[in-house]
């Protein structure tokens, strides 16, 4: 493991910026096909995986169960291109954790705004809707939805505004 920069633990795991996993990519993806069931989105995630900046959350073992892939397009904006975490792991905190991690290097790092792309509230997918309510839950705001990935598949920007004291701004849930 060769992580770097700040570290989140929770004592079962730790979350923390990485050298790149493609194969772990792959294979956390396949453990979640109901979120990550598009061949083509997947090869593009692992390879994006080859070179984007990486986060992980690996068990006390070394194992990875979750990681964020980040794109710094602007100093000060920090964007989550991916995040998956494996099946096992889900419901445990990693994602949080990972973002959590992710947040204070990006304020220490002089980032203002966190944004994340996900699938829309006008698609009845319920999974999305738990994704959804997972940003929104860590401070995210919706604000806008688009078709950038087509009319079949709406596309929600969300963001976060952080904070110099590397809190994000947290907001109340939205219904």
């Amino acid at each position: 493991m060769g992580g770097t920069g700040v570290k989140q633990t929770n004592g079962n795991w730790i979350a923390v910026r990485d050298e790149p996993v493609p194969d772990d990519v792959a294979r956390l993806l396949a453990t979640v096909p109901e979120w990550f069931g598009q061949p083509d989105s997947n090869a593009e995630y692992i390879e994006a995986a080859r070179t984007k900046e990486t986060w992980t959350a690996r068990d006390a073992d070394g194992r990875v169960v979750g990681v964020t892939l980040v794109d710094r397009h602007f100093p000060h904006v920090a964007e989550i291109h991916l995040t998956v975490v494996g099946r096992a792991a889900h419901g445990l905190g990693v994602g949080t954790a990972m973002l959590a991690a992710i947040e204070a290097d990006a304020v220490a790092r002089g980032v203002r705004l966190l944004e994340v792309k996900t699938l829309g509230p006008s698609h009845p997918d319920t999974g999305y809707a738990w994704t959804r309510h997972f940003y929104e839950r860590r401070g995210f705001l919706p604000l806008e939805e688009t078709d950038l990935w087509g009319a079949d598949t709406p596309c929600l920007i969300m963001v976060k505004p952080l904070t110099p004291s590397g809190a994000g701004a947290r907001t109340p849930d939205i219904a």
